[in-house]
């Protein structure tokens, strides 16, 4: 089984105020004359992490990565306005022209995924490769499989999933993404608060395949619950912003891409049936279902990605510093 790389730290950041609202932050890690790869982090909302660095071999790679808008160390945080999925597309235009990149792979999870595909879309030139890990969509069922009283993660999840209803009026519960919405928007920091560290415990809990439902999600800190509780909500209640089976129907578009699509036979927040769907539409890419759950720290998932990256390293020819 591959793991990770060594940890690195940037070689350069940078900050990319892209409107009036929103300034970006951006890093770029190991080798400069590399293969460029562009890294699309999750949740939306979630930011950037060190060990997302840690996919790509330092030596051969141009690892870019950023935290979009609202998310991380970009400002404003937790900020929604003028954040959509195709503002983000766009983000990533600029961020490629800033640095001077004319092709690129791109490498995206969970809602990443989502991201890559749409981008991928709408500028399949620049898009040299793709690696998408734990499908998401934006179909109508995914986005209520895990957040609503008709999904499905309830009845595999009960702990978590209990107190996360709980946290709203029984009258309030048939509409939960709304419900959670109404709070997560309050002029209240604390209700905010309250409601984003609820939010976050139910999802952020339920992402490796072996777990303790009783452990604090790995969104514990509560600015970071906050920017994706507030994200999420956002866009889910908004459809991700993709019109119906968007990025389904228009995957004629990128066909000519290499892709791998990584996905965890026991992902509970992405159920497997998204990459199974993709990969039927999109049978010249390459489909590895694996032992894990939605986290791509799953040791399975890490195997997966490092090799899919290692061996567009070779196909490519990326040099070693």
């Amino acid at each position: 089984m591959r793991e990770l790389y060594p940890e690195i730290e940037p070689y350069r950041t940078h900050r990319l105020a892209v409107d009036a609202i929103h300034e970006l932050h951006v890093e770029e890690c190991g080798n400069p004359d590399g293969l460029p790869v562009l890294f699309l982090h999750g949740g939306p909302g979630a930011g950037v992490s060190p060990y997302h660095r840690r996919f790509f071999d330092p030596a051969r790679y141009r690892i870019v990565l950023f935290d979009q808008r609202g998310a991380g160390k970009s400002t404003p945080h937790a900020e929604l306005r003028d954040n959509t999925t195709w503002d983000l597309v766009a983000d990533i235009e600029r961020i490629r022209a800033l640095l001077g990149i004319e092709r690129w792979v791109v490498f995206g999870g969970s809602w990443g995924s989502t991201l890559a595909l749409a981008y991928a879309q709408a500028h399949p030139r620049p898009v040299r490769a793709l690696v998408l890990r734990g499908i998401f969509l934006g179909r109508p069922p995914e986005l209520r499989w895990f957040n609503e009283l008709d999904g499905g993660a309830r009845w595999i999840f009960p702990e978590r999933w209990q107190r996360y209803l709980d946290y709203i009026p029984e009258e309030e519960r048939g509409q939960m993404v709304e419900a959670y919405w109404r709070r997560l928007d309050s002029d209240d920091p604390q209700v905010r608060r309250e409601a984003a560290m609820a939010w976050s415990d139910c999802e952020g809990g339920s992402t490796t395949l072996l777990h303790d439902p009783f452990e604090p999600g790995i969104h514990g800190d509560t600015d970071s619950a906050v920017s994706v509780a507030r994200a999420e909500a956002h866009y889910f209640r908004h459809d991700v912003f993709l019109e119906p089976d968007q990025l389904l129907r228009d995957i004629g578009r990128i066909r000519e891409i290499p892709a791998t699509i990584v996905h965890g036979r026991y992902d509970i927040i992405c159920p497997v049936k998204s990459a199974v769907d993709l990969a039927a539409a999109w049978p010249e890419a390459e489909l590895r279902i694996v032992l894990a759950g939605h986290s791509a720290a799953d040791p399975a998932i890490v195997d997966a990605l490092v090799t899919a990256t290692d061996t567009l390293a070779e196909r490519f020819g990326s040099p070693r510093s």
